[in-house]
């Protein structure tokens, strides 16, 4: 069978029915492995490896398009520096897959991402090859020069690697590294992987440098049209060449990010070309007897050698199974697919954009991951994408409301939790109306605990002037951002990753009142309070409770901050409450009921709070995930069952 075009690897028939030879990563089962090879047989190797990821990956799904583009540069590492007694940090970790087949998880690679299967990311207590947890973008300058410090005050003498993509570097934090390491003229080595991508297109001033240095034919010509005048000097070009070429060449430096990173006071190396394995090991090689902060500038293409992922690899950054010929995800189902809440909520937006002329969106350099893309296409001027800068889009946003507007700030939970700060400080102190769509509230699934959105609601309701709401369907996430607009000050709509509730959406839009939950089902044996997409599970729960001859009141709580105080009077009435939400039980929606009741002095009355354990949840599909948790409808009614027959002979 012959490979799709534009599709550099290649799949024969048999290899799409039998495992594909790995002969020489299967001879890799540590870096120690890496050092007989010949760079014929180096080169041969990142093939393999490239093949491995994509073979794995079209099952598995995962982050392909930033692993493909580093394949070169993680041999090369690996060759040159004695891991892991040398430090390698992988910012953010996406592209960290070559890294675990070569430090000894080939034979468990096939596990990634799955429920009990290596991660995603790298994770110290997975391996001593993994130097520290990540997952968040920009951090990997500031471990590594806690690293190297630490390293020197107990005297050893190795070296600390950070690998940083420019997507991170357009986070303030790398910046902050950056200047601190120049600063302290502490012994480090920072490898800026440039491949003009993140996760969307890069964005903003440091950005535009870059491409304005490195783009298109004119650096390349200016500096062949040089060594060929150099060249043509009789008697002395080549030995001018070969001695520029052995410098560090202020040509090359003005002519590249060089000068910014210099000003740093970082000896820059670069730029190099990130598939030529053997310039990678002559500039790391370089390296090893250079004292202070070094930066080696490396060129990548993101998704490399493999067709579909070069075109496309915004696509490919994270992406589901796939077809390994064509690229294409699985056919899915004529039947009309039930929209995300993402999708929901992008629409929404486009709506009330259309109708109110002072909403303005912002994200944090992920307009397709939040579902902004339209609303950018149809109000450029109303929408900005401000690269990996969470702190920044927070005060952003206020600075907007200060004047009047109506910004949205669209995150995922895991990556609100970065501007904590600027949400206090900066949103809920003046009460501006901010809006925060929290996407991914709740467990994600295979990115696992460093993508995991259960710290939300105890993070955000401590606040005060903030208005917390979490839907149960479409129409009540629409309904939700309708009341938010409204609002004097600021207000959060908490939603989950995946497919809404499937339930016919109404075109028009309904204010809700603050703070009143909504009844769903009357009953008197039993009170059930469930928040967000807790509440169908929840729905489920009683009608099965009520086959076994428990009636069970449930309340579509809808606010989590003002908790409706008519829930306190009801629990005293029912006395047996259970508390449903898909956050950590520690300071949650349940501590927020608790409170109530305290404050309104309900007493007899006995509570159960079903939520996410004190731990960082693992990886793993979602639905796996709820069931363990006991957060679908059967670990309800289990909880339910519990609660009544223990109290109901009191």
């Amino acid at each position: 069978m012959a490979s799709a075009p534009d599709c550099p690897i290649h799949y024969r028939k048999k290899e799409m029915n039998n495992k594909t030879e790995h002969n020489l990563l299967n001879r890799i089962d540590s870096p120690a492995d890496l050092k007989g090879l010949s760079l014929k047989e180096l080169e041969g190797l990142a093939s393999e490896i490239r093949t491995k990821i994509v073979e794995t990956v079209s099952k598995r799904g995962g982050h392909l398009a930033p692993s493909l583009g580093v394949v070169e540069l993680t041999i090369a590492l690996h060759y040159v520096f004695n891991t892991p007694k040398d430090k390698i940090i992988w910012d953010v970790g996406h592209q960290a897959y070559a890294h675990k087949l070569i430090t000894g998880r080939r034979d468990r690679f096939h596990t990634l991402r799955t429920y009990g299967g290596i991660s995603g990311f790298p994770k110290r207590s997975e391996s001593p090859y993994d130097t520290f947890d990540t997952g968040h973008s920009s951090t990997s300058i500031s471990a590594g020069l806690g690293i190297s410090t630490a390293k020197e005050l107990k005297k050893e003498k190795s070296k600390v690697i950070a690998v940083i993509g420019d997507g991170s570097m357009t986070g303030g934090m790398a910046f902050e590294g950056l200047n601190q390491a120049g600063h302290t003229g502490k012994n480090m080595i920072v490898v800026y992987n440039d491949n003009a991508m993140s996760i969307s297109p890069n964005v903003g001033a440091f950005s535009s440098f870059l491409s304005r240095k490195m783009t298109g034919k004119r650096f390349v010509n200016v500096k062949r049209d040089l060594e060929n005048f150099i060249k043509s000097l009789p008697g002395v070009g080549e030995n001018i060449i070969n001695f520029v070429r052995k410098s560090e060449d202020s040509f090359i430096t003005f002519f590249t990010p060089g000068m910014m990173f210099e000003a740093f006071k970082f000896k820059y190396i670069g730029p190099i070309n990130g598939h030529r394995i053997d310039r990678l090991l002559e500039a790391l090689g370089n390296t090893l007897h250079l004292d202070g902060p070094v930066l080696v500038h490396v060129l990548t293409v993101k998704g490399k050698g493999y067709g579909p992922a070069e075109k496309d690899p915004s696509h490919f950054h994270g992406v589901g199974s796939f077809d390994i010929l064509t690229g294409v995800s699985p056919e899915k189902s004529t039947v009309k697919p039930v929209p995300s809440y993402t999708e929901v909520f992008g629409k929404t937006m486009v709506e009330l954009g259309r109708i109110n002329k002072k909403i303005f969106a912002i994200t944090a350099a992920m307009p397709e991951g939040t579902g902004l893309t339209e609303f950018s296409r149809l109000y450029p001027d109303r929408f900005v994408d401000a690269g990996i800068s969470e702190q920044h889009s927070v005060t952003f946003a206020a600075g907007l409301a200060s004047e009047g507007f109506k910004p949205v700030v669209a995150i995922y939970s895991t990556f609100l939790q970065r501007a904590f700060d600027q949400v206090i400080h900066d949103v809920c102190l003046p009460n501006l109306p901010v809006i925060f769509a929290v996407d991914r509230g709740g467990l994600v699934g295979e990115d696992g605990p460093t993508h995991h959105g259960h710290f939300d609601i105890t993070y955000l309701r401590s606040l005060p002037n903030m208005t917390v709401m979490a839907p149960k369907d479409e129409n009540e996430l629409r309904w939700m951002f309708f009341t938010a607009f409204q609002l004097p000050g600021p207000a959060v709509i908490r939603y989950p990753r995946g497919k809404a509730a499937g339930i016919l959406i109404d075109p028009e839009y309904r204010s809700i009142p603050v703070g009143k939950a909504e009844t769903l089902r009357q009953g008197e044996d039993i009170l059930i309070l469930a928040l967000g997409n807790m509440v169908y599970p929840a729905m489920e729960a009683a009608l099965q409770l009520e086959k076994e001859g428990c009636s069970a009141c449930v309340m579509n709580c809808r606010f989590v901050k003002p908790l409706d105080p008519d829930l306190a009077g009801l629990a005293g009435s029912i006395g047996r409450v259970l508390v449903v939400e898909e956050n950590i039980r520690q300071g949650g929606f349940g501590g927020a009921v608790l409170e109530l009741f305290n404050d309104k002095s309900i007493k007899n009355v006995d509570v159960k709070r079903i939520g996410l354990p004190d731990r960082f949840v693992e990886q793993g599909p979602s639905a796996i995930l709820r069931q363990k948790y006991g957060l679908d409808a059967e670990g309800i009614l289990r909880e339910a069952k519990k609660l009544y027959q223990k109290t109901q002979n009191r």
